[in-house]
């Protein structure tokens, strides 16, 4: 995926749910921070996305332009409705959060997580493939691992010590 693409499936989730404010929380939610991230860390063709006032729209955002739509269909990516409960995320996430509202978004704003916040749910949530991401987020230098360590405040015990035990290995 891509800024553009990104930009159209807020926009066209904005119209759907009537929401001013999206919030993206997978690893497309890079590309507010970034124009042209490495293309290991884009390669999934689905944002993960949630209204943020009232996230129970997100099922709407699923049946309309969600996987094996017909928006997916045409244009090869789809958003994927979620709830704010999918990422385990720092406790002060909502401040770091990266908008993302243009002319290409019709004027509704992507409320992107931070490079930061997207890999500490990533680390959390210690699937194979999001350790692989965290691992290229490090190598390209879009993140350290002092960043992480400087974070880590935030979370609740068992989370942290989960954290520190995974950058040791990365």
């Amino acid at each position: 995926m891509n800024r553009q693409q990104l930009e159209h499936i807020i926009r066209a989730s904005g119209a759907i749910t009537d929401e001013q404010y999206l919030v993206i929380i997978g690893s497309q939610a890079l590309l507010a921070s970034y124009d042209n991230p490495d293309e290991s860390l884009v390669v999934s063709v689905e944002a993960d996305i949630f209204p943020l006032k009232e996230p129970d729209k997100s099922i709407l955002i699923d049946g309309c332009i969600g996987e094996l739509s017909p928006f997916h269909e045409q244009y090869g990516y789809y958003a994927h409705g979620v709830g704010p409960e999918t990422a385990t995320l720092p406790g002060k996430w909502r401040q770091r959060l990266v908008p993302l509202c243009n002319e290409n978004t019709n004027g509704f704003t992507g409320l992107c997580l931070s490079p930061i916040d997207l890999v500490i749910s990533k680390l959390i949530a210690g699937r194979s493939k999001d350790i692989q991401f965290v691992r290229d987020m490090i190598h390209h230098r879009y993140i350290t691992v002092d960043d992480i360590q400087s974070i880590v405040h935030e979370l609740e015990e068992e989370q942290k010590q989960r954290i520190l035990s995974a950058i040791e290995h990365i």
